[in-house]
């Protein structure tokens, strides 16, 4: 394996740029079952964060309180200026078009090739105009190295290339804030590398903060940045 290039973690992670995402005091969990408390965080853009921990420590539920697609137990949440507490149901999609998420098991639409995957989120979001959609398209699958794939399905593409179509469904609509819950989990060490060296980018010319879940210490050895970790209920 070629070994990559070393990025510091100030490359990254020291300068704080606008706050897009804020928890105080919070509690996180499903049902009234309590995973994670007291939780403080603050996301700003452009800064690359992994959130480690054991199975069931309590990340996918973090991530799935930001995205809210769990409710906020207690504290206080912000998240583009929308209140975790108090969203409307309404208001959940409008949240969530400011929101890339990236999933370890793709989850493409397996009856559609790589274009209309995308066309399909970008018309679920209210684009219409053919020729934008068009040029949108084709604007995120060059952003992630796969312009050439664009009418491939995906049992015809590597996984490492469909990870990059999921993360070209989550830039989309251009958002300032990528959730990447175990990105790599189903990937080869050396896709791993390739697809976390991708997010780096991302994250530093787009100025857009990403949250990464991971169990692999090796990739944040390969590429330091900001460390969280779940762990007897705290994040610390």
């Amino acid at each position: 394996m070629n070994k990559r290039p070393y990025h510091s973690a100030l490359d990254m992670s020291s300068t704080q740029g606008l706050l897009v995402a804020q928890l105080k005091a919070a509690g996180i969990g499903h049902g009234e079952k309590l995973v994670l408390s007291n939780v403080e965080l603050n996301i700003h853009e452009g800064q690359f964060t992994y959130l480690v921990g054991m199975t069931g420590s309590g990340k996918s539920s973090l991530l799935k309180t930001i995205f809210a697609d769990l409710p906020l137990l207690s504290g206080d949440g912000h998240i583009f200026g929308y209140d975790l507490k108090n969203i409307s149901r309404k208001n959940i999609p409008l949240l969530r078009r400011q929101i890339g998420i990236v999933f370890q098991d793709f989850q493409l639409l397996a009856d559609r090739n790589v274009s209309d995957n995308l066309e399909f989120l970008l018309r679920a979001t209210d684009w219409t105009d053919k020729l934008k959609i068009e040029n949108r398209i084709w604007s995120v699958l060059n952003q992630v190295g796969i312009p050439n794939l664009l009418h491939r399905m995906p049992h015809e593409i590597s996984g490492g290339e469909q990870q990059r179509v999921a993360i070209a469904r989550a830039l989309i609509n251009s958002p300032k804030l990528l959730i990447a819950d175990e990105p790599t989990g189903n990937l080869d060490p050396d896709t791993a590398l390739d697809i976390l060296e991708l997010l780096f980018e991302l994250s530093k010319e787009k100025k857009m903060a990403v949250i990464m879940a991971t169990h692999d210490y090796r990739l944040i050895e390969d590429y330091p940045a900001r460390v969280l970790r779940c762990a007897e209920g705290r994040l610390n």
